[in-house]
């Protein structure tokens, strides 16, 4: 398994940003557009994933290093709290508390993101959705802020556009449902902002422009300190 490297700040240089449980980026690259320098950690190989990776326990990493970095992002694995796999009785270690409280211990401004299932164990969630950021389907996320950041529930628009059935091709004039053994990987591809992920990837990633929106907010956030440390 890679050794983590000790990371300091260098002086002009991005902010650093802190990318758990990473799978193949999604959340990445929407912060790397929103102007971070980003490092993904997963205890899994991820080929796919765009920028800088090292293979580890999330949570042991983020206790080691996790204060090294300006924002810590972590995407606990869903699929305790996820409808399907509860269907189908598997069952899935529930990483939301332990990994929260490796985030509080940093010191760091953090979030932390999941599926609606998780809804009742996260603090104050904002919840986003496609059409907020002209992403043509309906994939809500919750984000709970934590560690002094502060997030503003955007206005949530009527889904006023039909959903494809799951699994099913996406008809013209419906949003997909891009999930499971979902049909039209190229489109989704196009849709999600996400050209370099396979299926595996895209049926659990944030679209990218849900993180390059709380990017910016985060940087705007941050820039007080950022100048200080400089």
């Amino acid at each position: 398994m890679t050794q983590p490297a000790l990371i300091r700040r260098v002086r002009g240089r991005r902010p650093r940003l802190l990318d758990l449980f990473c799978c193949q980026g999604g959340a990445a690259k929407g912060y790397d557009d929103a102007g971070f320098d980003v490092t993904g950690v997963d205890k899994d190989p991820q080929p796919r994933y765009p920028f800088r990776f090292v293979q580890a326990d999330a949570i042991e990493f983020v206790i080691a290093h996790g204060a090294e970095f300006d924002f810590i992002h972590a995407s606990c694995p869903c699929q305790h709290d996820s409808d399907c796999q509860r269907l189908q009785g598997n069952n899935h270690p529930d990483l939301i508390a332990p990994t929260r409280a490796a985030l509080e211990a940093t010191g760091r401004p953090w979030l932390i993101e999941n599926v609606r299932g998780a809804r009742p164990k996260l603090r104050d969630p904002v919840m986003l959705c496609g059409p907020m950021f002209g992403v043509a389907t309906y994939r809500h996320r919750y984000f709970e802020p934590g560690g002094g950041f502060r997030l503003t529930q955007p206005e949530h628009p009527a889904h006023t556009v039909p959903q494809a059935k799951m699994g099913r091709p996406v008809p013209p004039g419906h949003y997909g449902q891009f999930v499971g053994n979902f049909s039209g990987v190229d489109l989704a591809r196009q849709v999600m902002g996400v050209p370099w992920m396979n299926r595996d990837g895209i049926r659990e990633c944030i679209p990218p422009a849900y993180t390059q929106w709380i990017g910016r907010t985060a940087l705007t956030q941050l820039a007080p300190a950022l100048e200080v440390a400089a």
